[in-house]
């Protein structure tokens, strides 16, 4: 095994945690959670071409986009000058799974000990024994807690999309977001945040309620892919602004969805292969706890009569049955290819599906089905965008609008409009 520094008790007080950002509202809010348990947390917002050049210098070029992409973010920030390096540790996460993000933690040591960096302590964010620290543990009401903050962020995230490219005033929905990921994230810190969840999600949808809106049709399309790229602006080169700029309506599945896949491969493992015991307990007490919180969004959403609510995680189990087996599960296995069938069910039937180039799970789970999905829905319209530091941005954006060509050209179709004049409209949306 390798040497690593450990993150002692002592450090827990002196030291400042950074952490790397796919989602910058989910992730503000868990950090505000570990915040009220103690520890002192950044989340580290550098991007640009100088993350990706840091990735370069010190991660092999044939590891995946988002390893390469993290461990960039943190070096380019250690290197800033921002911080006390005596003092400052990096946390990353390790599902464990068959997935190389499993290794992350690995080649970030590797890359600290050759910036000559290698006396920062790097802590793995697992729920699986991988990795322990005698500074760092993760306990019940932790998780408990970060599991509504993962649910808060899910909210934000689905109304500010729903909202965003319907209003009047150009950035009146980013403004409400970020009053409210202020407000929940000052919430975090107190230990009974969770008690008012509802009484939160009522008062998001009145606020994001209250925004002009045009009444305009939008070409809705959805994005999905591995985790990493699919929801981080810096992997994906803002692909949810372009999409706005385009007329489009964004629609993005919540993290809870990963989640749940994570609780239900434990579920699907001791239905495959007789494993019990304590992890399946645990796994069926945590299902049946989403499962709650996730009933209490979908109700306040369902209520609302404005907003449209995302799909019981128990659906999308239900819709991969003779289609994709749940024992696959590398990458975000089977959750990829229910997300697709979950978006088109739901009327959006563009599907952008972004993966870093050579993730191998993902190609299969993703590009792989998407001649399945084509046969047992014709009106699929699935464009695979690959993504890696010398992918041309211009030659991704090409084929996006490509895709959406093809999509106008449909709804004029079914709603007896011209090709010239649906693209007209989109012209006029932006």
């Amino acid at each position: 095994m390798e040497n690593r520094i450990e993150f002692t008790e002592e450090m827990r007080k002196t030291h400042t945690i950074l952490i790397p950002n796919m989602l910058p509202v989910h992730f503000e809010l868990i950090a505000n959670v570990l915040v009220q348990h103690g520890y002192k947390i950044e989340l580290l917002k550098n991007e640009g071409r100088a993350v990706v050049d840091a990735g370069l210098s010190y991660v092999h070029n044939d590891m995946c986009y988002p390893a390469l992409l993290c461990i960039g973010q943190m070096i380019d920030a250690l290197k800033s000058g921002k911080y006390d390096l005596d003092h400052t540790a990096l946390m990353i996460t390790q599902t464990g799974g068959g997935c190389r993000a499993s290794n992350y933690i690995h080649l970030l040591r590797k890359a600290l000990e050759r910036a000559n960096l290698g006396h920062i302590p790097v802590i793995s964010l697992n729920v699986s024994g991988l990795e322990k620290n005698s500074g760092f543990s993760i306990t019940v009401p932790m998780l408990a807690q970060a599991v509504y903050a993962i649910f808060y962020g899910d909210m934000l995230m689905l109304l500010n999309n729903q909202v965003r490219s319907r209003e009047i005033h150009a950035g009146d929905s980013q403004r409400m977001l970020e009053t409210w990921t202020r407000r929940i994230a000052e919430e975090c810190r107190t230990p009974r945040f969770a008690t008012r969840f509802q009484k939160y999600l009522r008062a998001m949808v009145r606020d994001f309620a209250a925004i002009p809106v045009t009444d305009e049709p939008r070409l809705k399309v959805g994005i999905v892919g591995e985790i990493y790229v699919k929801y981080s602006s810096l992997a994906n080169n803002h692909l949810e602004d372009f999409l706005v700029s385009q007329g489009c309506e964004v629609v993005v599945p919540g993290l809870m969805g990963f989640i749940g896949l994570m609780i239900e491969n434990h579920l699907e493992d001791a239905r495959l292969y007789g494993k019990g015991g304590a992890v399946l307990v645990a796994s069926k007490v945590a299902g049946w706890y989403v499962e709650r919180i996730e009933k209490k969004m979908r109700r306040v959403l369902i209520e609302s009569g404005r907003f449209a609510a995302p799909a019981p995680f128990k659906t999308l189990c239900r819709l991969v049955e003779g289609v994709i087996g749940r024992g696959c599960k590398m990458g975000e296995g089977w959750l990829l290819t229910a997300e697709m069938l979950e978006l088109i069910d739901s009327g959006c039937s563009n599907i952008i599906c972004a993966q870093p180039f050579g993730c191998l799970p993902n190609h299969i789970v993703g590009k792989g089905m998407i001649r399945t999905l084509s046969r047992l829905h014709p009106e699929a319209n699935i464009v695979p965008i690959d993504y890696d530091p010398g992918a041309s941005r211009v030659n991704q954006e090409n084929r996006i609008k490509l895709m959406l060509a093809v999509a106008r050209e449909r709804e004029a179709k079914v709603h007896g409009a011209s090709a010239s004049e649906a693209e007209e409209a989109a012209v006029a949306a932006q």
